[in-house]
């Protein structure tokens, strides 16, 4: 956070210039005040997923919440566009943290191209933020991170094609804000964790369609995450090295590392020549999206395909696990507005048998993907939150599954479905509804000596009067039950109230 107000503060003046005199016009302020109380050994599931990270695994938390927000397409009639935020929260039963800094930040923006710079909570790409289970990659599920971010946010046209071809883009770097957590989480020293450690995001997507024109739109693109550099601690030695079993070990190596993270390539400091790998927790996913725009309704069918390093980026074993989704937002009706079904599986990773090239067997066989974990970095996590879909079982729970202070994902090969609805019956009521049915097998490394299965419920009302603008409250009821999780029964309350400060006329 300190690099980050140096930084802050050095480019505003100098970017702003003549642009200074509207910062202050046009912000959106907002404070919120959040309970939720529950029996069962955890919090409803869907109390504590997808919530950026703000929220808890345990019984009984609650939080107050209060920022201010100058979003830049404020300015989208300039060519320069500057927007800032600052999101800060005081919770109870939350860790050991009790004043968070939830997002803190600046974009600036030329034209379509901006620099966003800090701690920003940003959507899921090509999902429905309030009724999808969440990306495989990149998701809502985790407090987000502290990066430099050069994008392209909104589909740009491509020169000459009349609107039918666009595409948006982005790159980043950032660095994880979670040591505390982990070495508190790890606290008898004996098992892997990392401090220090840095973040690589970039995506390209293509979309083809002008839905002024024609109402089939199809959207695809590829986006793909690092985890490197840091200090590894308790990072074990594979077979067939000399050394002790367990050492420290420090994971950035200058300018290489950061290209590396860029185009894989390099290698992690345990491989050698036997272990062949890429440096850094490297991983993403594919993305397609088909979209009908009606009038008045609209449809969607869509993909996405995680792979964890080479071994499901293209077609070498096909294409087995999944996450399948269908949207339909309806026109206009008191009932329901919107609907989404999706199904998640993850039971394939290539198989269950992983064997590099020896010169006994010159075979490589790159399956038991292991999805979210890694063998230097732990997990595919922040804080304790698994940063892609979240039912694939976050590291907090370990406890109950017999793994307590191993920073891991233990239910990664999973197959769930998940029904998410919401309707706007009145311009004051609104209502939303999840539910998710997961089996698991645990992980190959790890498997569930029979299949475990969970059922997880979220029915929630929003009420926002006209006789108080900006007031809104939302109540919800949260269920579990299944041997995953196990049973809980909960509420959560939250009330807000937002405003805009010096609105342009």
């Amino acid at each position: 956070m300190k690099h980050f107000l140096i930084l802050l503060l050095t480019i505003l003046p100098l970017s702003a210039g003549a642009q200074i005199s509207r910062l202050g016009q046009d912000i959106s302020y907002e404070g919120s005040v959040t309970g939720a109380f529950s029996d069962g050994d955890f919090a409803p599931f869907w109390f504590t997923s997808n919530r950026y990270g703000l929220s808890s695994h345990k019984n009984n938390y609650g939080y107050l919440r209060g920022g201010f927000h100058r979003d830049a397409m404020t300015d989208s009639l300039r060519n320069w566009r500057i927007g800032y935020g600052a999101d800060l929260a005081v919770a109870v039963g939350m860790g050991s943290k009790h004043f968070i800094v939830q997002q803190l930040y600046a974009d600036f923006q030329w034209k379509a191209l901006r620099l966003s710079l800090g701690q920003k909570e940003r959507p899921m790409e090509l999902k429905n933020q309030a009724l999808s289970s969440g990306a495989m990659t990149t998701g809502i599920n985790a407090r987000p991170l502290p990066q430099i971010r050069l994008e392209l946010p909104d589909f740009l046209a491509i020169p000459g094609t009349k609107n039918w071809l666009a595409f948006k883009a982005h790159l980043a770097y950032g660095w994880y804000t979670d040591n505390a957590w982990q070495r508190e989480f790890n606290d008898d020293h004996r098992y892997l964790y990392t401090t220090g450690s840095l973040y690589h995001s970039k995506a390209l997507f293509l979309r083809i369609g002008n839905k002024e024109k024609f109402p089939l739109t199809l959207t695809g693109g590829l986006e793909m995450c690092c985890q490197f550099g840091g200090t590894g601690h308790n990072i074990k030695q594979r077979a067939g090295f000399d050394g002790p079993e367990y050492y420290d070990e420090k994971l950035l190596n200058g300018f290489k590392s950061f290209w590396n993270a860029l185009i894989p390539g390099g290698s992690d400091s345990n491989d050698g020549d036997i272990y062949a790998n890429r440096e850094g927790n490297q991983l993403g996913s594919w993305h397609l999206r088909l979209d009908y725009h009606g009038k008045g309704w609209g449809a969607a069918a869509y993909l996405e395909h995680f792979f964890e390093d080479q071994s499901q980026m293209f077609w070498q074993y096909g294409w087995k696990d999944m996450l399948y989704g269908v949207e339909v937002n309806l026109p206009k009706n008191p009932f329901v507005s919107s609907f989404v079904y999706e199904h998640i599986g993850t039971m394939d990773q290539s198989g269950a048998i992983y064997h590099d090239k020896t010169a006994n067997m010159p075979e490589q066989i790159s399956g038991c993907d292991q999805y979210y974990n890694n063998h230097i970095y732990g997990a595919w996590q922040h804080s304790g939150y698994v940063m892609g879909n979240p039912l694939l079982s976050s590291p907090m729970y370990n406890d109950r599954f017999g793994f307590s202070n191993r920073l891991m994902v233990y239910h990664s090969r999973i197959n769930a479905h998940h029904i998410g609805l919401s309707g706007q019956p009145t311009e004051e009521w609104g209502w939303r509804l999840l539910y998710t049915h997961e089996k698991s097998l645990g992980s190959y490394n790890a498997p569930t000596p029979d299949p475990q299965k969970a059922n997880y419920l979220l029915a929630e009302v929003t009420y926002k009067p006209h006789w108080v603008k900006g007031l809104g409250i939302t109540a919800s009821y949260g269920h579990n039950d299944g041997e995953i999780l196990g049973k809980s029964n909960g509420g959560m309350l939250s009330v807000s109230y937002n405003g805009i400060f010096n609105k342009t006329k």
